[in-house]
């Protein structure tokens, strides 16, 4: 069996799914940090990294592998993600990552922000993404172990949030994107990339999967396919309505579903605060923003 397919959340049965109850929730969330603990990120999926662990050289061979891997779908110009972070704008503003994984992001965030906090769920992404801080000398980073669905940060603290791949594992997405707008300041924006439950990436091989290793002879459902060959104990896939219009707080904005080609919806929430937000689609993974305040929405493709 594959790495992939063990130590699944019990009873997630949906793609979008949340959790029914309290109980329900607490064991999603430790099951969602079991599995993480167990399999942190590194991109060695197939190809074990050839460096000591927490050291400059592993570092640097996970983000080779990652940024390698991410060009193919959004090329940058200068730097990683350019296309997607205002790189410009971010000496003047802090910033929080929601799920520093390995630190890649955690690196290329600190180097030019004027503060940056990095909070996982895991013992080992705190270490190893702490260990990299140091390595690399960026003083004006901080590594904290925290549960996003329970943010101990002050309302209106960042300028900036950025998630990358991390939300769609969490016990509770809603609970995050609560605690998101209530740490972002007026004006501030916050940027993820979730799951993209396209025909191909989900259906098409989750079909696949299904027939040649047998699991819907054993019982198993589309879905329970699907999650066999996804990482994380729990992994969900939004179409872009389900994201913009049912995970992206509609509560707070006020979202209506857009006819609009490009995904855009714009809404005046009681507090007078105008929130837009735009997706876009690539195989693996949906980029969405959300600004608060005065701001554009900038969502964009993912790739052609």
């Amino acid at each position: 069996m594959s790495t992939f397919a063990e130590n699944k959340a019990q009873q997630f049965a949906q793609p979008t799914q949340l959790p029914e109850t309290e109980a329900q929730r607490q064991e999603w969330l430790k099951a969602n940090k079991h599995w993480w603990e167990t399999n942190p990120m590194r991109y060695d999926w197939l190809d074990k990294i050839p460096y000591p662990e927490f050291t400059r050289e592993f570092y640097r061979e996970i983000d080779s592998r990652f940024f390698a891997n991410a060009r193919e779908y959004l090329p940058f110009k200068r730097i990683p993600f350019d296309g997607l972070i205002d790189f410009d704008a971010l000496p003047e503003q802090k910033v929080l990552e929601i799920g520093v994984g390995n630190g890649s992001h955690a690196q290329l965030l600190a180097t030019y922000a004027k503060d940056f906090t990095g909070i996982d769920l895991t013992d080992y992404g705190v270490n190893s993404t702490s260990k990299r801080i140091e390595i690399f000398g960026l003083k004006n980073a901080r590594i904290l172990q925290m549960n996003a669905e329970e943010l101990k940060f002050e309302d209106n603290s960042f300028d900036f949030v950025w998630s990358w791949g991390v939300i769609h594992h969490s016990a509770n997405p809603r609970r995050i994107l609560e605690q998101i707008h209530r740490v972002l300041k007026p004006g501030g924006t916050f940027k993820a990339m979730v799951y993209y439950r396209s025909f191909w990436s989900y259906y098409f091989f989750a079909i696949l999967t299904g027939i040649f290793k047998g699991y819907f002879f054993k019982g198993d459902s589309l879905h329970e396919a699907a999650q066999k060959i996804t990482d994380g104990a729990i992994a969900r896939s939004y179409s872009r309505k389900e994201w913009r219009c049912a995970t992206f707080l509609p509560s707070i904005c006020g979202w209506e579903a857009s006819s609009s080609r490009r995904q855009e919806s714009s809404a005046r929430a009681p507090s007078g605060l105008k929130c837009f937000a735009r997706t876009g689609s690539a195989a693996l993974g949906v980029e969405a923003e959300l600004r608060i305040g005065s701001g554009r929405a900038a969502g964009r493709r993912l790739a052609r």
